[in-house]
């Protein structure tokens, strides 16, 4: 009931303030531009960017094509500023608590169908726009890559429905903005702002013989497949790759029963490709880690931080320091104040890049006293980065070397790039670069439980260790030593993967009870869209097409 006369007092206060009958709470810019009075409460499209002075009815987009290297934004007329429109949803709230708390919400509609909503980040936008402005500019799509949160909440509408709902053909597409408040709920006002435009989906056409599933070229490396596949599920994928519903993926490789059954490439990668799979590379660190302790180097992934650095020279000293895991690193479960998932965190990755020593940046960092109290699973690449200084240190010869003679050359992988720390240390953080099929030997590693060509390379133990469900992540998502889980259901039949995982939508999954390994590489990075599409390739392709195949 309080919560719909907040509504109702909105609309109230908002349509008296239209015809100029408020006061501001706080001071927002004049409505002055002739344009501006002409609209508003109405949001309009444009193509290329044309300064608010210039700005003209001519200058409306009624229709716009959706394509590659294009421009798309929008300019939002207001009647007032946003915080004034908070404050009629939290009179007793200062503007300062307003502006923290509070930002828009924008809902995409596609032919009268409500797609999409996000209640905006509370960090979108600095409080002195959110308490003056009355119109501004937000680039959805932008040739030049234009930095905005406009273009991320638009890949984020796309990645949560609005790809598929723009099917080819022409669609009325809807956009509306609310004001929303976040206290003990969320509480969300009238719209403020509307605005409407025909988005016309052309035709893609593609050559078809690249819809074919491709032929896979005699190697020494693998033995071919004979078993059957569902190839009309892989051309269906093809096409959605080729047509960009399924955007930068750049290879497809599957090894049913240890022999190579579907090996595909796109957007201009070949069986050479060396791809940047990002943090996939963790995984790798968690490899090298337990080999170097079987190999008795490290005694055990239970050793404390305290055996391998003076912490007390480290800043932010504590015996809380002293007790972190190496395990702890691996689990992603340390103490350390340090969260990628948090952009305002002391210990997230992009802090850690610019400076000159990513070791000390991790080891200076402060406890998290909540964490200490409540030992939780948080993403954290700088503790990483110690495992592999912890290794590179401890093995002879160093991180890389160590890794070439007791793990690539093992697999038969020569051709491989390092990224490197500062220090010049291999980096275990991410970034490690190999071909498809060299990451899918990765993958059949496990799957053979740590042999390779009747060589032992890693200990069973450590993979029952790395594989099982160390940390909960969420309710069907788990974390082992820098390996994910998940559970894929598919035709009522669950599919139990562990994973290493990369920005970008870079998978090597290993399935759980069927003899299957999976690496889908992409170059997608920092996209909302990137792991989403995984998960459909996944459920809606591969598994369906390779997990009932029968020999010949």
């Amino acid at each position: 009931m309080i919560r719909q006369l907040a509504i109702l007092t909105t609309i109230f206060l908002t349509t008296l303030h239209l015809f100029g009958q408020t006061t501001d709470f706080v001071k927002s810019d004049s409505i002055i531009y002739p344009i501006h009075k002409a609209n508003v409460g109405k949001i309009t499209f444009m193509g290329q960017s044309v300064v608010l002075e210039n700005f003209k009815q001519s200058d409306f987009l009624t229709s716009f094509e959706l394509k590659e290297k294009t421009d798309l934004s929008i300019r939002v007329f207001l009647g007032n500023s946003l915080t004034n429109y908070l404050h009629l949803l939290a009179p007793q709230l200062s503007a300062e608590e307003l502006t923290k708390n509070g930002n828009y919400q924008f809902t995409f509609v596609i032919d009268t169908k409500k797609i999409y909503v996000e209640n905006l980040n509370v960090g979108a936008g600095s409080s002195d726009s959110k308490n003056q402005r009355t119109v501004f500019r937000v680039p959805l799509i932008s040739s030049a890559n234009e930095d905005s949160w406009g273009r991320f909440l638009w890949n984020r509408f796309l990645a949560n429905g609005g790809q598929d709902a723009f099917t080819k053909g022409g669609h009325l597409l809807k956009i509306e903005i609310r004001p929303y408040l976040n206290q003990t709920e969320i509480v969300t006002g009238s719209i403020i702002a509307e605005g409407q435009i025909k988005i016309i989906v052309p035709e893609i056409k593609i050559n078809e013989e690249l819809v074919k599933v491709q032929t896979i070229k005699p190697l020494k490396d693998w033995q071919i497949s004979s078993v059957k596949i569902d190839i009309s599920k892989i051309e269906e994928l093809n096409r959605k790759i080729e047509t960009q519903t399924f955007r930068n993926i750049t290879s497809v490789v599957v090894i049913k029963n240890g022999q190579l059954i579907i090996e595909e490439y796109f957007n201009g990668a070949n069986r050479n490709t060396l791809h940047d799979t990002r943090s996939v590379g963790k995984s790798f660190a968690s490899t090298l880690l337990g080999i170097a302790i079987n190999d008795n180097y490290i005694k055990s992934e239970t050793q404390t931080l305290k055996e391998f650095y003076n912490l007390k020279t480290f800043q932010n000293y504590s015996l809380l320091k002293d007790s972190i895991s190496l395990k702890d690193l691996l689990t992603m479960s340390s103490d350390f104040d340090g969260s990628d998932m948090i952009t305002e965190s002391p210990g997230h990755e992009e802090k850690m890049y610019p400076t000159n020593n990513w070791v000390d940046f991790a080891l200076n960092l402060p406890i998290d006293q909540a964490k200490v109290t409540n030992k939780r699973w948080d993403y954290f690449t700088a503790g990483v980065v110690v495992l592999g200084d912890i290794i590179h240190k401890s093995v002879p010869d160093g991180l890389q070397k160590y890794a070439d003679k007791n793990l690539f050359q093992p697999l038969g992988i020569t051709n491989y790039k390092w990224q490197f720390t500062p220090q010049k240390v291999a980096n275990t953080a991410g970034s490690l670069k190999l071909r498809s099929l060299d990451y899918a030997k990765f993958g059949q590693l496990y799957k053979n439980q740590g042999a390779w060509n009747g060589k032992q390379i890693l200990s069973q133990n450590w993979i029952e260790k790395s594989l099982s469900h160390q940390m909960t992540i969420s309710k069907d998502e788990y974390y082992g030593y820098l390996f994910w889980n998940k559970t894929y259901k598919v035709n009522d039949v669950d599919y139990e993967v562990y994973y290493s995982s990369g920005n970008g939508g870079n998978r090597i999954f290993i399935f759980k009870d069927q003899p299957i390994v999976i690496v889908i590489t992409s170059t997608a990075y920092n996209t909302p869209q990137a792991h989403k599409q995984v998960d459909k390739i996944m459920q809606g392709y591969l598994i369906p097409a390779v997990s009932q195949g029968q020999e010949k």
